[in-house]
């Protein structure tokens, strides 16, 4: 599917997260307006970084999810949304896997403006 085809059915977001055989690389399953809405498995801990020129949304699907930031960790549990503002440093982390979905701009790096090794490549559809 490209992004320019609707899909004839709703998707199932735990079912296009099970496709994904490798963890910290985020797949787009939707877009909407400049937005792309991503499904991504985790364990361990990710890097620090920010996004100065974006807020990012994160929705678990299973698992529990823990964001860390310069006052403290949240944790989010499945079913639960966090919005980290634009401009916040932030690593995300999980123990055992998480299960999420991400939303945010199109063309926005997993790093932030790190970069790195663990850099994602973008637009990766599933």
């Amino acid at each position: 599917m490209t992004h320019l085809q609707q899909p004839a059915q709703p998707i199932n977001l735990a079912q296009k997260a099970s496709l994904i055989d490798q963890q910290w690389s985020p797949r787009v399953v939707a877009e909407m307006n400049d937005y792309q809405f991503k499904v991504v498995r985790i364990e361990g801990e990710f890097i620090w970084h920010s996004h100065p020129e974006t807020d990012e949304a994160f929705l678990v699907l299973e698992g529990t999810l823990r964001i860390d930031l310069p006052d403290g960790p949240v944790y989010v549990k499945p079913g639960e949304l966090y919005v980290v503002p634009r401009g916040i440093e932030h690593r995300t982390a999980a123990e055992g896997e998480a299960k999420l979905m991400m939303i945010e701009p199109r063309g926005i790096l997993n790093t932030g403006h790190e970069g790195g090794e663990r850099t994602a490549v973008n637009d990766q559809w599933i």
